[in-house]
């Protein structure tokens, strides 16, 4: 199977059973309308957590049917993460989202020894792109969450991103190692880290998966250019997945991906006892439900 748009997503969280999403600091206009069109359509439901007032002000502004949303006060917003956690932990919700509070209060609740989500040793980004120039949707990690990955790191970011992948019914996903060229370059870490890794695919220490690298842009989304260049890839223009060596990168590429490309993009952090939410106030409203569809897919 092969992900042909984003819409794959709300299929598959219609035929599972039903998500509740978590809110953290509700209080955002652009949260709450992402939710109450998933509720609409039947994706998921949520929990808010945040300030009651502000919540109901926003949804008689915005005309936002938040009716049958459950709704837990809490004024301070890093207060109100650990509340949301605590509801993922104690079964009641199984998406965790964020609203308006800091990303690093955000993530602290999560990341905490003893009461947060942690799950394995890992957390990362992931983000699947519609864009009309590529025949599938293609994913993008780690733009948001690990900033420098060294060789251990990138095999825990590939494995988080497979599981989610076979999740979605796609069994073996084609995954391109990025990098500025497609030879091995002492030099270029980015080269020898991707060298080893498909060595590592290749002799079944990372499973699951069908891995290629090092490999330049052009090779990993267009088949011809890699037989320009004499490669032989089973992942060359056919690829699922990009590993990108570094946040920069990542980071770039999501945003001329967006910006450039104009794609509609779903994304989540894994690695967590649930997935997460984060979405951005420069995302499209079909990148936000796709998102809460994403997640309520895993």
């Amino acid at each position: 199977m092969k992900l042909k748009n984003l819409d794959t997503f709300i299929k598959i969280a219609k035929s599972k059973s039903h998500k509740v999403i978590a809110i953290a600091a509700a209080e955002d206009d652009n949260v709450l309308s992402a939710v109450t069109e998933a509720k609409k359509q039947g994706i998921a439901s949520a929990i808010l957590v945040g300030n009651k007032d502000k919540i109901h002000k926003i949804a008689d502004e915005e005309n936002l049917d938040i009716a049958g949303l459950d709704i837990i006060e809490e004024n301070i917003p890093a207060l109100a993460v650990p509340k949301a956690v605590s509801l993922i932990r104690d079964g009641k919700a199984h998406i965790l989202m964020k609203g308006m509070v800091g990303t690093a209060d955000f993530l602290r609740a999560v990341l905490n020894k003893e009461n947060g989500l942690r799950e394995g040793d890992l957390l990362s980004h992931i983000g699947f792109f519609e864009i009309d120039t590529y025949h599938k949707v293609i994913a993008l990690t780690d733009a948001a969450q690990n900033i420098a990955p060294d060789l251990k790191e990138k095999t825990d970011i590939i494995k988080n991103a497979v599981k989610a992948f076979h999740r979605f019914g796609v069994d073996n996903p084609k995954i391109g190692l990025l990098a500025p060229v497609e030879v091995v370059n002492p030099k270029m870490v980015s080269t020898t880290d991707a060298a080893l890794i498909t060595m590592m695919n290749k002799r079944g220490q990372i499973k699951g998966a069908i891995i290629d690298g090092p490999l330049a842009f052009d090779n990993i989304v267009s088949k011809e250019a890699a037989e320009h260049k004499g490669l032989l890839s089973d992942v060359a223009g056919d690829t699922d997945l990009i590993v990108a060596p570094n946040i920069e990168t990542a980071n770039a590429l999501y945003k001329s991906f967006t910006y450039f490309g104009k794609a509609t993009v779903a994304a989540i952090i894994l690695g967590a006892v649930a997935p997460i939410v984060l979405t951005s106030r420069s995302d499209s409203d079909r990148s936000k439900l796709m998102s809460i569809a994403l997640a309520a897919s895993y």
